[in-house]
This record gives structure tokens, sequence and C-alpha cells, in this order.
């Protein structure tokens, strides 16, 4: 690995240099590529200097022209001629003959987005080595490398742009995507039976390339990097713009019940959800437990910006969390829970407890505190006598939809669920913390101190299998955050679970010296060589184990950890989508501030904005 690690950081190093460059030359290229367009007249390149920019080799070097408009679908053509200035000429000879070229308000700069982007490193590879897990002459990277695949002398390519403007994320929907390109898209229309004659039919040549692209933003240009503007340095003023709009388009996307927009598709301008494609549009899939993240993400701005949109919202969306309460009768009075979906997930009241105590405490609101009682009675009722959580008081799938009271140990361990202990254990800390009700908080005290001791010592070695490389239970680390908060609660397993999964966390970013790509420097990894995994949800946990050392006065650990939260964040910021790089959606009014779930999907959740949002307001409050 080492000698692999020197190659991407002479490589990187390289490229930053690249990005650090005055690219008003090539704003100036697509001005002219604008004017070409708009009245006709043939391209001419006097008076430009493109040599920094552009290497134009005529056996290689493939040149796309690609149109974006807010409404309309793009459009594209790419040639390669004997220069580039021919090759313009015909790109955009052919894109003005296109049927749909009239759409286009090719003159309006403040319309109409051009991409330009060329081919550049294309090389032979054999089919059978293609891969997206190892770093070799053959690894296809997302977003970084495009394909072409040849067959009696015609070629068919997928840009490495495409998979932003696709919204693609791995090697199988590229060969998808190619397969119906080429003739076996007329053969068939089943996915797997075009996969199958590509892989079968030995006559078709492969060629990995990368690319240079660049995108128009009004009178500037934008130079991509795996299709996305360039975050090469962290900055707090990004932070705050990042994590206020975003929680903004969570305002601006909320229905009048006090729901929000639950999942969004930038490309399609959709609200269907990849998770239930099924679903009609009436009756689309609603997830309790991502409501109540989104509720916190409004208090955390509240608490930022003192707001009253905010805090106005987050109520009104805890009125909606309070319409799907059901009750039932527990050994310490009248329990609440959450039912949605046919389901009474521990989670689901766990993180509602959340979001309530915050109201609360930021507010001093009172008005919902038999809701509050009730739903910690019902959490308490949840724990069996070893410290277990129940991770379902309702499901479907068992007893006939009926209560989950008595369950065989094959009932409990297929329902366990990995993150809703934590997120219960959360609720009940803050409600231990913050609650004015001497006895029942005594109660809680005791049962969660129970339930802590199990998840630490026992969880490990019963659900074993659930464990990662690549710690996970966030909901966890910030709970005994909370907890710690008593001195009973400052117990040396608690503490340590927090701080390793931490520091494992840091072992398992990208940094600068061993990131194979730029952008992957603060991107968490399961095994070094893994596609990168800008994680909001994880680092969550990262920023709580900072709190946790900074409250316990270790102060050297806690700027380590503070730095490490400052890397990670950067690497998040490339998930918003601003004005800039939202060239390819077909609403961008509707989808920026919104926050992808990944580099190259266009993919939006209320959870994939919330655990951003949240990981950035406790970032920013360190940092002010």
């Amino acid at each position: 690995m080492e000698a692999a690690v020197l190659d991407f950081k002479s490589q990187n190093d390289k490229e930053r240099e690249y990005f650090k460059q005055d690219f008003t030359e090539v704003g100036k290229l697509l001005a002219v590529i604008r004017k070409s367009l708009a009245t006709g007249e043939p391209v001419s390149l006097k008076g430009l200097e493109l040599s920094n920019f552009i290497k134009y080799n005529p056996s290689e070097t493939l040149t796309y022209i690609t149109l974006f408009q807010s409404g309309r679908k793009f459009i594209r053509y790419g040639s390669r001629r004997n220069n580039f200035l021919v090759t313009l000429n015909r790109d955009i000879e052919m894109l003005r003959k296109h049927k749909r070229f009239s759409e286009f308000d090719v003159a309006d700069e403040n319309k109409c987005r051009i991409m330009l982007e060329y081919m550049t490193d294309r090389r032979r590879v054999e089919f059978k080595n293609l891969n997206q897990f190892f770093f070799n002459d053959d690894r296809f990277e997302i977003g970084i490398n495009g394909l072409e695949i040849m067959k009696d002398g015609k070629s068919y390519y997928y840009m490495p742009t495409d998979a932003v403007t696709l919204s693609h994320m791995g090697l199988p929907q590229v060969l998808q995507t190619l397969a119906k390109r080429s003739p076996i898209g007329k053969m068939t229309d089943k996915i797997s039976e075009r996969l199958r004659i590509l892989e079968q039919d030995k006559d078709f040549e492969y060629y990995l390339f990368k690319s240079r692209a660049f995108v128009s933003y009004k009178d500037k240009c934008i130079p991509l990097y795996r299709g996305n503007v360039l975050y090469d340095e962290f900055d707090i003023d990004t932070l705050f713009n990042q994590m206020k709009t975003s929680v903004d388009w969570l305002i601006k996307n909320m229905y009048d019940d006090g729901r929000f927009l639950y999942y969004y598709d930038c490309c399609d301008d959709t609200r269907k959800d990849h998770e239930h494609p099924n679903r009609s549009e009436d009756n689309l899939y609603y997830n309790d437990l991502r409501h109540c993240g989104g509720i916190i993400s409004l208090i955390r701005l509240y608490q930022l910006t003192s707001d009253e949109k905010y805090i106005t919202a987050a109520k009104k969306a805890l009125d909606w969390s309070v319409s799907i309460t059901r009750e039932h009768e527990t050994r310490w009075g009248k329990g609440y829970f959450a039912f949605c979906n046919e389901k009474a997930k521990l989670g689901g009241t766990g993180v509602l407890l959340v979001a309530m105590m915050q109201y609360r405490i930021t507010t001093c609101d009172a008005s919902y505190d038999e809701y509050i009682k009730g739903y910690a009675r019902h959490l308490l009722s949840r724990i069996c006598p070893s410290g277990e959580f129940l991770g379902y008081y309702i499901h479907p799938g068992y007893h006939n939809g009926e209560p989950l009271i008595e369950m065989s140990e094959e009932e409990r361990k297929a329902t366990f669920s990995f993150y809703y202990p934590g997120e219960a254990l959360l609720g009940l800390a803050l409600f231990a913390n913050n609650f004015p009700d001497e006895e029942l908080v005594s109660e809680v005290k005791k049962m969660s101190e129970k339930a802590l001791d199990w998840i630490i010592d026992e969880r490990p070695k019963i659900y074993a299998d659930l464990f990662t490389k690549l710690p996970s239970d966030a909901w966890l680390m910030q709970a005994i955050e909370e907890w710690a908060k008593n001195e009973k609660f400052q117990k040396e397993n608690y503490l340590a679970f927090v701080f390793n999964d931490a520091m494992t966390m840091i072992q398992k970013t990208y940094k600068r010296d061993d990131s194979p790509y730029i952008d992957y420097e603060g991107g968490y990894y399961y095994d070094w060589g893994d596609h990168f995994y800008p994680d909001g949800a994880r680092s969550e946990g990262l920023v709580a184990s900072y709190y946790l050392a900074k409250y316990l006065g270790w102060k050297e650990l806690a700027e380590k950890l503070l730095q490490a939260c400052k890397l990670t964040a950067k690497c998040q910021f490339l998930l918003y989508n601003n004005e800039i790089n939202s060239y390819s959606h077909k609403n961008p009014e509707k989808s920026v501030g919104g926050i992808r779930f990944k580099a190259t999907r266009q993919w939006v959740r209320v959870d994939s904005v919330q655990h951003v949002s949240c990981f950035f307001a406790r970032l920013y409050a360190a940092l002010k």
C-alpha cells in the first residue's frame, strides 16, 4: 500500500495545482461556444490561450458539449475530428440540428448552462478484469473514469460526468447504460439479458478513460471534479451556509400537516423513493424516525440563530408525531408510543422523545409533558430483565400485529435493531437530565443503567455479526455523551465505547497523504480502497465524542477529535446542492439546498439532510 499511497499523493498534488489555475480562458471558450450555438456562426479560437487546459489528441480526444436548462432533459453531442476547432464546430452543428434544440435558450447564460467535456488517458482493458474495488490498472472509479465499448469500429461511451447526470453509483449501472446504448439495447428489454450478451460477446473491446469537464455558471466557468465543484479546504462560512440553507430546504418543502418532503430525486424531479418504487403518488412511503430527525435539525438551527421560523416549524412537526401516538398501560403508568406503517419501533418512540426533550429544553414549553412522560414509560417497558431493549412493540409480521409482550428468543433476535437502543437511551438521558419528575427520573436512571450495561458488555457477544469494521452506532455515542453529565454514568467501559469508536473512525478516514482521489479526503472507509463514505450519521457520533472529551476536561483528545470533525465535514460539503453543481437537475429551483446521499447519487432524503445538518450545527457551535 505504501508505494500506492506515494503515487496517489503525487497525483493528487498535481490535480490540486491544476484546479488552482485561473479558468478565465475556458470561460471565454464557453462564451464563444454559446455565441456559435445561438447564431450558427463557426467557432473561432483566435486570441484564446487554452494550452494549459485542452490537450488535444486527434486519435483520443473525444469532446462532448452538453446543454442543460431547468425543466428540460439535457441534450448533448460528442465527436472527435482532426483538431479541436473542427471538433467543436461539429458538435455545435449537430446540437443545432437536434429536434429539441429550440427548447434551450442558448443565448441566455442565466437559463441555459453549457458543459464541455473531453476525454483523456484512454487505455484498453479486458472486460473480465474491470472492477470497482481494487487499485490497479483495471479499476473503474465512478465519476472519475469513463468507459468506452467498441465493436465493428463503432464506439459507445459512458462519460465520467454521466455518473452525476444519470445519478449512478457503480460499475453495474455503467455497464447497463452502455448495453442499452449499444445495439444490444434493441435485442431485449431485460437488463440481466443485456448484461449477459455484453459479457459473452467477445467482439467488444473495452477502454477506460478520464476526462476534463467545465460547466458554465452565469458568466463564469466552473471546472468540475467527479462532476462536482471541488472543496479542498475546510471553511466555517461554508459550514454555516450549508447547515442553514439545508434546514431552510426542509421548511420550504414541509407539508401542511407537519410532515417533511421525505424523498426527492433531483434528476427526475420526483418524490418516488427508490426503496419503495411501487408506492402510488398519493400513498408515498414516510418514516416517523426520519421525521423526528428533521425536527431535531430545526431545533439545532433555532439554538444557533434564535430565528422563530425554526421552532415554529419544529412544533408543527411535533404535532404530526403526536397525531400518530398511541397509548397503553405500563407498570409506571400510561405509556405512549409512535405508531407508523403498522409498526411501533423502539427507535420511533426513542427519537421522538429526543426531539420532544430538545424542544422542551430549548423553549421551556411544557405543553408536551404528558406525552414526554408517556414516551419515557413506554421505553422503560421495553427493557428486558437482562437489560436488552426489545426492538418492536408492534410488528405486522409477528403475533398478528398485536403487542409483542411474550416473545421467543428467536423472535427477539429477529426483531432486534442495532440502532434503536441508542436512540432510546439518548431520549431517556435527556429526560433524566432535564425533566422535573423526580420519581420517574429515578426509575429512568436505574433502568437505563441496566440497559447501558447490557448494550456495552453483552451486545458484542450476542449480536457480534451486526458490528462492522467502521463503527456505526452514533446514537449510542450521543447517548453516552448525555448520560456522562451524571457522574454515576461516567463508567470506564461506557467512555471507552465512545472513544474507541471515535478513534477507529479517525483511523478509517482518508487523509490527505493516502487519499486515492482528492475528494476522498475526510471520507470514511471499511477497508482502505473502498469508495469513500461522506457520512453525516457517523459524524454525529464523532462530534459527540469531542463534546464528551471536552466535558471531561481531556483537552488533547478533544482537540484531536475536533480536527477530525473538520476533516470529515469538508468531505461532506460536496453532498450539498448549490446553484453551481445543480446544473443537471431537472428542477434546480427545488433541489438547491438539499443534501444528497452520495457523491454522485442525486437522491435527497430527510435524513440525508438531517444527519449532515445536525453534525454541522454541533461542529459550528464548537468552533464559533
